[in-house]
């Protein structure tokens, strides 16, 4: 087996795969990155991988930058969105692709699992494949199993989650599935490609439109004066309501990402999405906007003086891909401000402007400390707080007189 693509997705799945008894050869286009894996060494960081690592190097996983001429292919490659059209960009699928069409012999399975919008695999994939010359079904077998994971429990969820088998073929779909079960012990469901793309994009956008309704009601709470985070428990004691916590914004590569490519292959017909989305890339703005009103109120003149606790997307994982926070200071660098000091403690190398890398230190240089991610550290270090003026995104600080988003 050739895994394509060992960034946050497809490195794990090359490892569990090669750990559970498949003979695997991983690949990708950095070079630094692989002589990084051929040195022993992990990539990012993640509740489990070392140990998954060193079980998959046991087992004999190989890392290198050349496509290999073998019977079965997973490309686990990126898929952004034109930020203007809203549609998803295959490029990085179509290069891969291209790439297994130039090594792959006559009979050889590519499964897709990239996360895609319903219809890429038919408009971007079939023709790569036909242009070179393989009938789909014939000489190349086409399957779709998009990833289901998250950063921070990528581990635990390969082994647990259930999957998506999509297929033209369904013996072919079959056949793959025995690869998956090799270490998935959820159900694998077997289905047509179409359908497999689909189900992905929408378990993604539910979670999405929910954040959002959590998001703009917060915003409502916020205009009359209401406690958000009372009324939501009230409404969650009722057996059928079940809304989320809101949050400064949403980031990652799936949630701020795949709903969008329902908004733009769906312009007229996908418009709670729209709005859905809408509101979660305003949520950081809306999170700056709160900043200034605080400053006022305190009296805080100099914005050198606040600081935001946290750079990652979630807690406790060293992603910071779409973050919030970047994007706040994206949204502040548009008002020529200075930007504002940031910390967070898995972030070791410098990636914006007046990042600290010791808790200390950062608190020492501010007055207001805004909480954009939950980290466990910020939860066992209240004590150090005390004296400042807090911006809870999250409703987690238990001192007195915190504000809230």
């Amino acid at each position: 087996m050739n895994v394509i693509g060992l960034g946050y997705i497809g490195l794990p799945t090359a490892l569990m795969m090669a750990s559970h008894g498949v003979e695997v050869v991983g690949t990708d286009y950095n070079k630094e990155l692989v002589a990084t894996l051929n040195a022993g060494k992990t990539t990012f960081k993640e509740d489990g991988l070392d140990e998954l690592f060193q079980d998959a190097l046991k087992a004999g996983i190989k890392f290198t930058t050349d496509y290999q001429r073998t019977d079965l292919y997973i490309v686990s490659v990126p898929t952004p969105y034109d930020k203007f059209s809203k549609k998803v960009d295959a490029c990085y699928v179509v290069a891969a692709v291209k790439e297994v069409m130039r090594v792959c012999p006559k009979g050889a399975t590519v499964v897709i699992e990239s996360t895609v919008s319903p219809g890429t695999i038919d408009h971007f994939v079939r023709p790569v494949i036909e242009e070179n010359g393989f009938t789909i079904g014939e000489d190349i077998n086409l399957v779709h199993a998009p990833e289901r994971i998250i950063p921070g429990n990528m581990v635990y969820e390969l082994l647990h989650n259930n999957r998506t088998i999509g297929a033209d073929d369904r013996a072919i779909g079959e056949k793959v599935k025995e690869y998956y079960a090799s270490f998935c012990q959820g159900e694998i469901v077997v289905t047509d490609i179409r359908s497999a793309e689909m189900s992905k994009v929408v378990e993604n956008t539910f979670r999405a439109v929910n954040i959002a309704f959590a998001n703009e009601l917060a915003r409502i709470c916020r205009h009359d004066n209401m406690d958000v985070y009372e009324i939501i428990k009230i409404c969650n004691m009722h057996p059928r309501v079940n809304i989320l916590q809101p949050g400064p914004g949403v980031g990652g590569h799936c949630i701020s990402v795949d709903p969008w490519f329902l908004v733009g292959d769906y312009p007229r017909l996908a418009k709670v999405i729209d709005e859905s989305m809408k509101t979660n890339d305003s949520q950081p703005e809306y999170v700056l906007n709160r900043i200034y009103e605080i400053m006022e109120e305190r009296g805080i003149t100099d914005n050198r003086r606040v600081g935001l606790y946290g750079l990652t997307y979630k807690e406790n994982v060293d992603d910071y891909r779409e973050s919030p926070t970047l994007q706040l200071l994206e949204s502040q660098e548009r008002h020529l401000a200075r930007p504002l000091k940031c910390y967070d403690p898995f972030i070791t190398q410098d990636i914006v402007k007046n990042q600290f890398h010791d808790l200390d230190e950062f608190l020492n240089d501010v007055d207001l400390v805004v909480i954009m991610v939950k980290h466990d550290q910020i939860k066992q270090n209240w004590d150090k707080l005390r004296g400042k003026v807090i911006l809870d995104c999250h409703n987690i600080c238990p001192l007195e007189g915190v504000y809230h988003i």
